[in-house]
C-alpha cells in the first residue's frame, strides 16, 4: 500500500516524524516538545482454530508495531469483519483480544464492525513516545550487531494446520510465540539504547531486514546457523507446507538478497511470512552483549545474535 500512496501528492508536515518514506512499523506525529503519538493498524483472517487464541494473537500483533518503535501503547480500537451467524465465536475472539490488551496495560475504547463472509479481526492502536526517543527501522549502522527476540516459522505451521497436518505440540509452541507480547523486549532495548528496530511480520525475516538495510543505506549479513526456528517448523517446511506469501516474498526480494550454501528448506523459512513475530534489533557492538544477556534473562523466548550490519555492498542482504 505504501508504494501506491507514495505516487500521490501527500502534504509535508514538520511534525510527522515517521510516515510513508521508510516503510516503518507505524506513523509517529509530534504533539509538542515532550510528546509524540504512534498510530498503527493491523488485522487479518484466522490463522488458528481456537477463537480465543486468534483474538490474543491478533491483538499482540497489532500492539507490536508500537513496541518496535520503543513506544508505550495507550488505547486500542477493535476492527471486526464477521459473518453474523457466528456471534458466539466472535465473542471469544473479542475476549481474547481484550485479555491481551489488558495484559499490555492498555484498554479497548471502542471500534468498528462490518458484516463479512470471511472473518477478520485486529486493532488500531495509539501509543505515546518522546519525540527524541523514537526507534526507526532506518538507523542501522555499520558494525551494529543484530538480535532477534523470537524464533520464526509461524507461516509454515499455520499452513500445515490449514491442511490438518500440524502436530498439537508444534501448534502449541507456535501459538505461545505469537501470543507473547514484545512489551518486555521493547522496554529492555529502550533501557540499553539501540540504533534501529523492526518487528517481524508478513514480509518475513529477510523482508523486514531488507527494509532496515535499504533505508539505513547499509547491508546486512546473516549467519543462518544462529537463527532460531520454532520447534517443528523445519520438519513441516521440508514437507512442503509453504504458504503462498513465502513465494511472493521471494519473488519480490530475490534481486536484493544473496544467499550462499543454504538448504531450500531453511531458505523458505527465511522468507516465511510471520504473524506476531519478534523484534529484529540493530545495536552497537559495545552494547550488544549487555542487550543479549538482559533480553535472555527478561523475556520468555531465548533471543539470538543472528548477524551484523556492514557497509553498503552490491546486495542489501547476504545470507550464509
Amino acid at each position: 500500500m505504501a508504494q501506491v500512496l507514495c505516487q500521490f501528492d501527500i502534504p509535508n508536515d514538520k511534525n510527522l516524524l515517521v510516515g510513508l518514506n521508510t516503510n516503518d512499523d507505524a506513523a509517529v506525529y509530534k504533539i509538542d516538545g515532550n510528546n509524540a503519538i504512534i498510530n498503527t493498524v493491523d488485522y487479518f483472517t484466522p490463522i488458528v482454530d481456537e477463537p480465543y487464541d486468534y483474538g490474543q494473537i491478533a491483538a499482540a500483533n497489532a500492539l507490536s508495531d508500537v513496541y518496535a518503535m520503543g513506544g508505550k501503547p495507550l488505547l486500542a480500537l477493535n476492527i471486526v469483519c464477521f459473518p453474523t451467524q457466528y456471534l458466539d465465536m466472535l465473542k471469544e475472539i473479542l475476549r481474547g483480544g481484550n485479555d491481551k490488551v489488558k495484559e499490555a496495560g492498555v484498554f479497548i475504547a471502542g471500534g468498528h464492525t462490518i458484516q463479512d463472509n470471511e472473518p477478520k479481526y485486529g486493532l488500531s492502536v495509539t501509543g505515546l513516545i518522546k519525540p527524541n526517543m523514537v526507534i526507526k527501522n532506518c538507523n542501522a549502522k555499520p558494525g551494529d550487531i543484530l538480535i532477534l527476540t523470537k524464533p520464526i516459522g509461524t507461516g509454515v505451521i499455520s499452513t500445515a494446520l490449514k491442511r490438518d497436518k500440524c502436530p498439537e505440540d508444534v501448534l502449541k509452541n507456535a501459538v505461545d510465540v505469537m501470543k507473547y507480547l514484545n512489551k518486555d523486549a521493547s522496554s529492555i532495548m529502550m533501557q540499553i539504547g539501540v540504533n534501529a528496530c523492526t518487528d517481524i511480520t508478513g514480509f518475513s525475516l529477510l523482508g523486514h531486514a531488507y527494509e532496515m538495510a535499504h533505508y539505513s543505506k547499509v547491508s546486512i549479513e546473516f549467519d543462518v546457523s544462529k537463527i532460531s526456528f520454532i520447534e517443528g517448523a523445519k520438519e513441516l517446511a521440508s514437507m512442503e507446507f509453504i504458504p503462498g506469501g513465502t513465494y511472493r516474498n521471494k519473488n519480490y526480494l530475490k534481486k536484493y538478497i544473496r544467499i550462499d550454501n543454504v538448504a531450500e528448506t531453511i531458505e523458505n523459512l527465511l522468507f516465511d511470512p510471520q504473524t506476531s513475530g519478534g523484534l529484529l534489533i540493530s545495536v552497537s557492538e559495545d552494547k550488544a552483549n549487555t542487550l543479549y544477556e538482559v533480553l535472555n534473562s527478561g523475556t520468555r523466548f531465548k533471543c539470538s545474535i543472528v548477524g551484523r550490519v556492514i557497509d553498503r555492498g552490491e546486495f542489501d542482504i547476504y545470507v550464509k
